[in-house]
């Protein structure tokens, strides 16, 4: 298995993630995720179902942003070979779930004590 590492979005204040998007060449959803308090722990979140409320209806732009997303975040590319009615499940995109919420728990838990939990 591959050297799992946090990535460094997950830290990223809410004006960092709209910097982000600006970067991206989304400048008008900006606002969108200002708006909505979309921080680094929150962009686990963020995907073609979660983007249409907070107003970015575009389709193409649906599926660019949420690859974005993916990428920034080391999230494995689904593999729709395997079922289309469960959701795919990496180690990372599983430990982002986990951290998302803010608390004293999410904010203790690190991917390599994570990950040694999944192998268990």
């Amino acid at each position: 298995m591959a050297e799992l590492t946090e990535p460094v979005a997950l830290n990223w204040s809410r004006e960092e993630v709209a910097e982000w998007i600006v970067r991206c060449g989304f400048p008008q959803y900006q606002d969108c995720f200002l708006e909505n308090f979309i921080t680094g722990r929150k962009l686990i979140f963020v995907n073609c179902s979660s983007l249409p409320q907070m107003g970015i209806t575009n389709f193409e732009h649906m599926k660019e942003i949420s690859l974005l997303v993916r990428h920034l975040l080391k999230i494995e590319e689904p593999r729709w070979s395997q079922s289309i009615s469960l959701p795919h499940r990496d180690t990372m995109g599983l430990f982002l779930e986990q951290k998302a919420p803010t608390g004293e728990k999410a904010d203790a838990l690190t991917l390599e004590e994570f990950a040694k939990k999944e192998q268990e």
